[in-house]
């Protein structure tokens, strides 16, 4: 723990321990709380990758949580920054930021932010980057898209691992096989294949009020629309949901054909170096870019 792992606010006070001792019913209390859609078993996944503390008040209630997510070899995100409602403005959001940028030390960092937690993060040094635009609804048959040349489609097992965390290492900027072996075990996965290569990956899974897609990795729109596509066509009229930094373009078109239109935006901050490849923007080499976010979380 820091060195200031209690402190008084108003009436309450407050004290850190490890998010690991926690229990899932108060954490997912804690997040409905704030409007936030996460179940019990999406914070069971966090929590297996990633470390955290929550604040507790003396009688032991849980009202508020951090957490970070450390990647290869010197990058970390922030996320799941939740303070109570009866906190909020008191001055828990910057005391649990504090201990989260204690125990990172000089790793460089990057979180995605909420319109009232901006102004914080700006304040403890963070650069504002690029928006991300949460697009979700109740999906609806995506419209017939060609292949792009000499490519097909196939489902991705554990075999892939090696192979798609480098395509995202590439895309993302940091190594995260770890992340990405834990939510192949709990996601369907579509790879397009070309000369014998995945040049694009997409996974999708249970999550909030229905299923979200991502990460998602590729060099093009229309890949990118591949591999997401077979997704869309699955859970067409059900709550499907995808968090992208795409504006325009055939990408976001897509998304706005199959009924995920944008619900809400939070922007990308780092700290130390910046976090995204090529600005959000397709990289002058023609590398590959993410089109999905993994989770607000780990970007």
């Amino acid at each position: 723990m820091a060195r200031s792992s209690s402190i008084q606010l108003d009436s309450f006070e407050l004290t850190l321990s490890e998010m690991e001792n926690a229990d899932l019913d108060a954490l997912h209390a804690l997040s409905l709380a704030v409007g936030w859609p996460h179940r019990a078993e999406d914070w069971q996944i966090v929590r297996e990758m990633g470390r955290g503390v929550v604040a507790r008040d003396a009688i032991g209630r849980v009202l508020g949580s951090a957490m970070w997510f450390d990647f290869a070899p010197d990058f970390t995100t922030i996320g799941m920054v939740i303070t109570s409602p009866r906190l909020q403005m008191l001055g828990t959001g910057r005391w649990m930021m504090e201990h989260v940028l204690a125990q990172t030390g000089s790793r460089a960092l990057g979180l995605n932010s909420t319109r009232a937690a901006k102004r914080l993060y700006q304040s403890l040094g963070f650069r504002a980057e690029k928006l991300d635009y949460q697009c979700n609804g109740e999906a609806i048959s995506p419209p017939v898209v060609p292949l792009p040349p000499r490519t097909r489609l196939r489902a991705l097992d554990q075999a892939d691992l090696a192979e798609i965390a480098a395509l995202d290492l590439a895309a993302y900027g940091a190594g995260r096989m770890p992340v990405l072996a834990r939510l192949l075990n709990v996601s369907k996965g579509m790879a397009l294949i070309r000369d014998g290569r995945i040049v694009a990956y997409s996974l999708c899974r249970r999550f909030g009020r229905g299923h979200v897609i991502g990460p998602v990795a590729a060099t093009s729109d229309e890949e990118a629309i591949a591999v997401i596509r077979p997704h869309v066509a699955d859970h067409a009229g059900s709550f499907l949901r995808i968090d992208t930094r795409q504006q325009t373009g055939a990408f976001p078109q897509f998304l706005a054909q199959s009924g995920l239109s944008v619900y809400d935006t939070v922007t990308s901050m780092s700290m130390r170096r910046a976090w995204l490849q090529g600005d959000g923007a397709q990289p002058s080499g023609g590398g590959p870019l993410i089109y999905g976010l993994a989770s607000q979380a780990l970007g």
